[in-house]
């Protein structure tokens, strides 16, 4: 019986993935607040921790550019896209140029350009960590399908404060305290995040 091979998370293998969080879909998507929140902390921790970041746009003729909530101007690669998957040629170049083993994935939606995001990246051997904070569609019912659907294919599913925690490991890493602080920084919008919080009474 062969043993299900454990993801981990280290800097020097990870990329973020920051899938078509875009100013057309404010008003439309469930908590959109809540996924800008949590790609600004994770856009933030990949400074910190050197790890490239990787953007795309869905037809942003139409849809409009990332919203201005979010500084991408350090990211590796920034993507305008017809197809849903962000696994596009230029991608795959940047993930082959950092060594990259793992992505961290966020942004919208869950079921269309997320989802396919995670299939094609496990079908070319990539480790998935899917932010489960950080997804979400206009329609919030499809979001835990959308998860259900990434974890039977093999994604790992999580949160944005666990990633972080996990890719410095230690309290005595160099970079411990800016992610610390940085958790500290987004402790009221966690609180708040109702993709996090969703299938849970307020009074928990």
């Amino acid at each position: 019986m062969s043993l299900q091979k454990v993801a981990k998370l280290t800097p020097q293998t990870t990329a973020l993935f920051v899938c078509d969080i875009q100013e057309r879909f404010r008003g439309a998507i469930f908590q959109y607040p809540s996924v800008i929140s949590v790609a600004g902390k994770m856009i933030k921790a990949s400074k910190h921790l050197d790890i490239p970041v990787v953007v795309t746009e869905q037809y942003p003729k139409g849809l409009g550019a990332t919203v201005a909530e979010l500084d991408i101007s350090d990211a590796a690669l920034c993507l305008s896209k017809t197809k849903f998957s962000m696994y596009l040629p230029e991608v795959q170049q940047v993930l082959q140029k950092h060594n990259t083993k793992s992505v961290l994935l966020l942004g919208i939606e869950s079921h269309v350009c997320v989802l396919q995001t995670a299939l094609d990246l496990l079908d070319n051997n990539y480790d998935v960590h899917v932010l489960a904070d950080g997804v979400s569609s206009c329609n919030h019912p499809e979001i835990d399908i959308a998860l259900a659907r990434m974890k039977q294919a093999g994604a790992v599913i999580t949160t944005s404060e666990s990633a972080l925690f996990q890719l410095v490991q230690d309290a005595k890493h160099e970079k411990f305290k800016g992610i610390s602080n940085l958790v500290k920084e987004y402790s009221e919008a966690t609180k708040v995040n109702k993709v996090l919080f969703k299938n849970f009474p307020a009074n928990l």
